[in-house]
């Protein structure tokens, strides 16, 4: 038999985790990408009982610890390891709620500690050289402008960005619509800037692309534009900014966060605008609040100076 017509061996199922992954999909509205990363957590959890002649039925706490200390075993790190426990957790919620488990196998389990990360983000004077770098005599020059300064004004995902459509942008009241994870929705004022720059490419640019869809940013072809064309713009108009650090778009978004931290905005309006469900995701831009907090008390306190 060639190594095309073997069939590779099928991967545990189980009903509670089907019934799960569906109860996400349908009720909960996760993302595509969400649910793999669900499916691929709880099937690796069945692969490993499977193995051990286990049950999911009779998953218990020390059976989830061996489970885990495998995983370390094999290499993982603390982060993906708190991200395979999340989701975890969130089956065992769902479990106990539906009464298949008696109490949740994982209650007593902690989170690996992480080490704190501080998000990467472009100062102004970097964000102002990086959206000369595009040629706006051509359109593909016009369309990245465009594309950056929206990035940058909304402090958008990268996989955001690229699901806009034309009739998500009021060039009324500078609105724009977008749907974040799970397909939730969030209104985001932008500057005026961003507004002139916006309606000029949707009014004399994006025409010439000849779209074949209504995704505002088009590729050459007049499809939307791919997470990975995106990142290959990033990529290049870094390079000719003179910005040595890997930048990504979401360091744009990042940007967005600590400039209007900067400015004065408040930590809750940052959540409302980056579309956090829970503050706790935001609160990792309060370095940028201690940093000006500390810089007020030390321009004002009376003492200071002394």
């Amino acid at each position: 038999m060639s190594k095309k017509e073997q069939v590779s061996p099928s991967l545990p199922t189980h009903r509670w985790v089907d019934r799960y992954l569906e109860y996400v999909l349908i009720e909960k509205g996760l993302s595509e990408n969400s649910l793999a990363c669900y499916s691929q957590d709880l099937t690796s959890l069945l692969s490993f009982l499977n193995d051990k002649s286990f049950r999911l039925e009779d998953l218990d706490d020390k059976v989830l610890f061996l489970y885990l200390t495998q995983l370390r075993a094999k290499g993982l790190k603390s982060r993906s390891l708190a991200r395979h426990l999340s989701s975890l957790r969130g089956f065992f919620t769902f479990a106990v709620e539906e009464k298949w488990f008696k109490e949740d196998p994982g209650q007593l389990l902690e989170n690996p500690k992480l080490p704190k990360k501080l998000p990467e983000f472009l100062s102004r004077d970097e964000i102002s050289r990086f959206l000369k770098q595009p040629n706006t005599d051509s359109k593909l020059g016009i369309r990245d402008v465009a594309m950056l300064e929206l990035l940058y004004a909304a402090g958008l995902r990268v996989s955001e960005l690229i699901s806009i459509k034309v009739l998500d942008f009021d060039p009324q009241t500078g609105i724009l619509r977008v749907f974040g994870k799970g397909s939730k929705e969030r209104l985001v004022p932008i500057h005026y800037t961003a507004q002139e720059i916006l309606s000029t490419y949707i009014e004399a640019t994006r025409p010439l692309f000849k779209p074949q869809s209504d995704f505002m940013f088009l590729n050459r072809s007049g499809k939307g534009l791919s997470r990975q064309g995106v990142w290959k713009l990033i990529k290049k108009y870094a390079a000719q900014a003179g910005i040595k650090r890997s930048i990504s778009p979401h360091s744009f978004r990042h940007s967005f966060a600590t400039h209007l931290l900067e400015g004065g905005a408040d930590l809750r309006t940052v959540q409302l605008l980056l579309g956090h469900a829970d503050i706790s995701a935001t609160e990792i831009y309060t370095h940028i609040q201690s940093q000006r907090l500390k810089s007020i008390h030390n321009k004002y306190h009376p003492r200071s100076g002394m």
